[in-house]
């Protein structure tokens, strides 16, 4: 039999983690990690022409860090973990969020200390940053599922023994999702130092960023309830043994 606390602690634990679970799903899925708010543009025929190159240059398969984050600037851009995407203007006056999706090369691409040089030396701080933030929510997400089936397996078995593994990989899991978005943070912070801004462009953290951070703490919360339950009813299985031998 399972105390009525330790079961509501498993309950609460499980509704977190499924939050944690959906919130960060959706931060991984969306593109308002990161946001640009850029100035009008002018009038200018050539700013109108230098506006649809970089346009077209941002919708390209190879297109190269330098470029697409010169559409981001200029272009009212939004950055996440898979997307990009810029607002256009239409000639009917409506704006258009147009998207491309980051290609598995350009997820694991390496990352040079001079974009604007082609044969620059490697940044390994940006690279792995680069990488880690691809990798980790992926990590996370696995953690909390491999976590889910410990857990349903524990309930057949009418034991809470393993619950204190589910706890440790939902610990795993929350430190997996703060990792990403600091390391997301990092690496835009870094990106900003080797490019040079437009004037008069503003930046700003996403609603997704914030998604995934919330997932950190309900994961963290989680693990410390699965913990809890598992250690306490251990403590007082054992003392009811003694009790009983006694």
């Amino acid at each position: 039999m399972v105390d009525n606390r330790y079961a509501t602690a498993l309950v609460i634990g499980s509704v977190l983690s499924l939050l944690a679970s959906v919130y960060l799903s959706v931060a991984v899925g969306t593109q308002h990690w990161y946001q640009y708010r850029s100035p009008p543009p002018s009038n200018d025929a050539n700013n109108g022409s230098d506006l649809q190159k970089l346009r077209e240059d941002f919708m390209g398969e190879d297109v190269m860090e330098v470029q697409y984050s010169e559409a981001l600037f200029r272009i009212n851009g939004s950055l996440g973990l898979w997307w990009r995407c810029i607002l256009m203007s239409k000639p009917d006056y409506k704006v258009v969020s147009e998207c491309k999706a980051f290609t598995l090369a350009q997820q694991f691409e390496v990352k040079s200390k001079h974009p604007n040089n082609s044969s620059s030396e490697e940044d390994f701080l940006r690279t792995a940053l680069w990488r880690c933030r691809f990798v980790f929510p992926l990590v996370s997400l696995g953690l909390v599922f491999l976590a889910a089936l410990v857990g349903v397996c524990a309930c057949l078995c009418r034991s809470l023994t393993p619950t204190l593994f589910v706890g440790l990989l939902h610990l795993l899991a929350g430190l997996c999702s703060l990792a990403t978005v600091c390391c997301f943070l990092a690496g835009v912070d870094l990106l900003h130092q080797v490019l040079e801004w437009p004037e008069g462009v503003a930046s700003s953290l996403g609603w997704s960023l914030y998604l995934a951070l919330v997932s950190f703490p309900l994961q963290m919360m989680a693990a410390a309830l699965f913990i809890w339950a598992a250690r306490s009813h251990r403590k007082n299985y054992t003392r009811i043994t003694a009790y009983r031998v006694a």
